[in-house]
């Protein structure tokens, strides 16, 4: 989504455009980085709520190998895949170079640290970060 002839235009406002014509459920405000790379074959299968910010480099992916029925000596080639749907919620905040897996969902205002491998739920107002992504701090309330 980063060619030289689109240049002129205001990539904060083309990306978002663009996933939502592959089929990505973008909601409004949203921010995608450079080098964002969606599922392009399950793109409808990706749900991005208003004012998240997808920072550059991110994979978001809904299909991986089913490994349930492999085997010593079976071919993995000839493994079948399974698709999840991916949810990241308002607010959210994913840093670079981050991979969300199928069957994720991330709450709302939740921050993912840069590089993690998200590869289960985040609840919301977490922050995780990891290789699998883990919860390591809880974001509390404001007093008032």
């Amino acid at each position: 989504m980063d060619w030289p002839i689109l240049a002129p235009f205001c990539p904060r406002k083309l990306r978002p455009w663009l996933l939502r014509r592959i089929g990505c459920h973008v909601g409004k405000n949203a921010f995608i980085g450079d080098y964002v790379r969606v599922d392009l074959n399950h793109a409808d299968l990706i749900f991005i709520d208003d004012y998240a910010h997808i920072t550059a480099g991110c994979r978001l992916l809904c299909h991986q190998r089913d490994l349930r029925g492999y085997y010593v000596g079976d071919n993995a080639a000839n493994l079948g895949y399974r698709t999840g749907e991916i949810h990241i919620g308002k607010g959210v905040m994913v840093g670079m170079e981050t991979m969300i897996m199928p069957g994720v969902t991330i709450g709302d205002g939740a921050i993912i640290g840069a590089f993690s491998l998200v590869t289960k739920d985040i609840p919301s107002y977490t922050i995780a970060t990891g290789r699998p992504a883990k919860v390591v701090k809880k974001i509390e309330s404001r007093e008032e």
